[in-house]
């Protein structure tokens, strides 16, 4: 089963968005809001080499933020990635 996680904080609008991105493709992520955890989101910044949110990750390894999630959907590799079927 792949896992998805997804670091976000309040009034994101790219983590909104890349949350309405993986519910339209039918992918149940873990979502944790870092607003309010400051230690966990320095332990993140320092794991993953990553500042921004959302911090995406499946399999627990970083894929990137919203944009970077976008760009594996324009090419075709996160049905891939997440092993969704694609209906022809």
């Amino acid at each position: 089963m792949i896992k998805v996680e997804i670091y976000t904080s309040n009034y994101c609008g790219y983590c909104n968005a890349a949350k309405a991105l993986l519910a339209k493709k039918g992918v149940e992520y873990r979502e944790v809001n870092l607003s309010k955890d400051h230690e966990l989101r320095i332990k993140l910044v320092e794991k993953h080499n990553w500042r921004t949110v959302p911090m995406i990750l499946i399999n627990d390894s970083l894929i990137g933020g919203y944009y970077e999630l976008v760009a594996l959907e324009r090419r075709g590799e996160l049905d891939q990635l997440l092993a969704i079927e694609v209906e022809e």
